[in-house]
Parts: C-alpha cells; sequence; structure tokens
C-alpha cells in the first residue's frame, strides 16, 4: 500500500493530479478542494495516497490533508459508495461543511452534490453521524457556528452553473463565500473573482 506520495506537481486539471517522483509520473484521483490547496506546477509537495484495486484496474486516490483522507475512508465504508463517488462527494463542499452536514443529517443539502441521491446520501448520515463527531470541533471556527443564508447559496450556485461552472465546484464556491448572512449577489461576485483569480 502507497501512503504517501513526495514529488513535483508535473500537472493539475479537473479531479486529476499528476506528479514526478523521482522522474516517474503518477496519476491521482484528486478532489476540488485539495486540487485548489495544491502548489503550483513545477513546487514539490506531499500528497497522502489510498491504493483502490478492483478487476478493472488500480486507482490511486490524493489527499492534502489527514482530515480529507480519514472522511474518504469513513465514505467508502458506506454501502454503495466506491472511491469515485466518494472523491465527488468530497468535492462537493468542503470537509467543515460536510461533517457538519452529515452529523445534522442534512439529507436535502447532500442530496445536490453531482452524483449523489437522496438515498445514498440517507445511508451516509445514518452510518456516519456518530463517527463524524470527533472531527466536527477542530474544524469549525473555534467551535462557533457560521451564520450562512442557504437560500442565497442555491441562487448563487444556480447562477454560477449557468456561467459555465460545474456543479460541484459552484457549489463549493457558493458556500465558501457565504459567510456572515452574504446576499446570493455577494456571494456570486466574491466568488467569480475567487474563480478567475
Amino acid at each position: 500500500m502507497i501512503a504517501f506520495l513526495v514529488g513535483i506537481v508535473e500537472e493539475k486539471r479537473e479531479g486529476i493530479l499528476v506528479m514526478n517522483v523521482n522522474g516517474v509520473g503518477y496519476e491521482l484521483c484528486i478532489s476540488n478542494n485539495s486540487l485548489v490547496a495544491l502548489p503550483q506546477i513545477g513546487e514539490t509537495t506531499k500528497v497522502l495516497t489510498y491504493m483502490a484495486v478492483r478487476e478493472d484496474g488500480v486507482s490511486l486516490f490524493g489527499f492534502t490533508s489527514r482530515e480529507e483522507k480519514d472522511l474518504f475512508l469513513k465514505l467508502i465504508t458506506v454501502s454503495g459508495v466506491g472511491p469515485k463517488l466518494a472523491l465527488s462527494v468530497l468535492s462537493g463542499m468542503s470537509i467543515s461543511d460536510l461533517t457538519i452536514a452529515i452529523n445534522r443529517e442534512e439529507v436535502n443539502r447532500l442530496a445536490k452534490i453531482k452524483g449523489l441521491g437522496k438515498k445514498t446520501a440517507e445511508r451516509i448520515c445514518l452510518e456516519l453521524k456518530d463517527k463524524v463527531n470527533s472531527m466536527i470541533l477542530p474544524l469549525e471556527m473555534g467551535g462557533i457556528p457560521v451564520e450562512i443564508d442557504e437560500e442565497a447559496v442555491n441562487i448563487a450556485t444556480e447562477t454560477l452553473i449557468s456561467l459555465g461552472i460545474n456543479k460541484n465546484e459552484a457549489y463549493r464556491l457558493a458556500r465558501s463565500y457565504a459567510k456572515d448572512g452574504a446576499t446570493a449577489e455577494e456571494i456570486i461576485s466574491k466568488a467569480l473573482r475567487g474563480y478567475r483569480s
């Protein structure tokens, strides 16, 4: 089992990272959140990994934080959630938002993630609710909940999707700029600036 890789960032594109490790190119499946956290192409980084061995081949999954890998490992224990779907779930929200949504059993919110149906979202909440408790407090800002206008997030997400941003990335951007009761217009404006920079 490969626990981690240290190498040069060779290529980054949606869902994929290519790392040059001593002249060998490793292609890893990676979440949008980890992709954003990676250094620039040509720089050296360390990525935690999980290797999935199946009949049709071997896939390597990469993570830039221990919390993300831990949550990934929890997600793939849920019936009907394979490594690819788990990565899609991790791409749909920040780790803190995701753990809080699971803990609060916010099935409808989770079901908005690309590829995740309502029944699977219900299973994730049911099976992982107690397992994510220990992850919540360190991930929240001092344990203080942040006011977020869910309706504004939904409007902003739909607008960003209509502007050509994919569903998971649009939702992630909208959530990340929705602090302190921001309006849909404020979220869209900040998200577009963040997306283009």
